[in-house]
C-alpha cells in the first residue's frame, strides 16, 4: 500500500510539472486546456514563474474589478415663476374697432399658466360722460371679443372701464389736432398674469 501512495504522489507531481503554463494564467500550473489547478484547500498552484503580477481573478486573493456603471446625467429641475406684462391698444376718435393683438396673443402663449387678463377700457373727453363711458366698456369688450377669437381663455378675462376718468394726454387746441392729441386716452390697458416654468 505505501508503494502504491507513493508512486501516486510520484505521478502527480510529475502531472504537475508537464502541464502547460496557460497563456492566460502564465504563474500558474493548469491543464492542457488552461484550467488552474487547486490544491484539496482551493487554492491555486503556483509554477516557478509566479509573481504578484502574475496573480489572476479567483486565486491569490484577486476579485473581479467592479464593472463601471455609466451615469445619467441628472434631471433638469425646473420652478413656476411669476410673470406679469401689460400692454395698451389704441383706438381712432368714437371707434371700438381693435387694432393688432398678435404681440399680446404671442405673449400669452409663452406662458406655462396664464392666470388672469385685466382690461380696462377708457375715452377721450370729447363727448358726454355718460357716453364715453358707454364708449370704454365697449372698447373693453371688444378687445376681449378678439383674444376670445385668437384662443385665449375668456374666462380668465377681467372686463372693467373707467370712461374718461383716468386721462394721459394734455391737450390744448380744437378739431384734428386736438383728437390727434387725445389718442392715448382712447385706449384699452391689458394687465397679463400668469407663470412661466423656468430652469433651476
Amino acid at each position: 500500500m505505501k508503494k502504491i501512495a507513493i508512486a501516486a504522489g510520484l505521478a502527480l507531481a510529475m502531472g504537475a510539472t508537464m502541464a502547460q503554463a496557460h497563456e492566460e494564467n502564465k504563474g500558474y500550473v493548469t491543464t492542457s486546456n488552461g484550467t488552474i489547478w487547486r490544491t484539496s484547500l482551493g487554492e491555486c498552484w503556483h509554477n516557478s514563474l509566479w509573481t504578484k503580477d502574475l496573480a489572476v481573478v479567483g486565486c491569490d486573493g484577486m476579485v473581479a474589478a467592479a464593472p463601471m456603471v455609466e451615469e445619467k446625467p441628472a434631471e433638469p429641475m425646473y420652478a413656476m415663476m411669476a410673470d406679469t406684462k401689460k400692454f395698451a391698444l389704441y383706438f381712432d376718435f368714437d371707434s371700438t374697432q381693435v387694432g393688432d393683438t398678435s404681440n399680446i396673443v404671442n405673449y400669452i402663449g409663452t406662458l406655462s399658466s396664464l392666470k388672469e387678463i385685466k382690461l380696462v377700457g377708457h375715452a377721450d373727453p370729447i363727448g358726454s360722460e355718460a357716453y364715453n363711458e358707454k364708449l370704454s366698456k365697449r372698447r373693453a369688450e371688444a378687445v376681449a371679443a378678439k383674444l376670445a377669437d385668437a384662443g385665449v381663455d375668456s374666462s380668465k378675462m377681467d372686463i372693467g372701464y373707467l370712461g374718461e376718468s383716468s386721462p394721459i394726454a394734455n391737450c390744448s387746441g380744437r378739431g384734428a389736432e386736438l383728437i390727434a392729441c387725445l389718442r392715448p386716452d382712447r385706449r384699452v390697458d391689458v394687465e397679463i398674469m400668469g407663470e412661466k416654468r423656468v430652469m433651476k
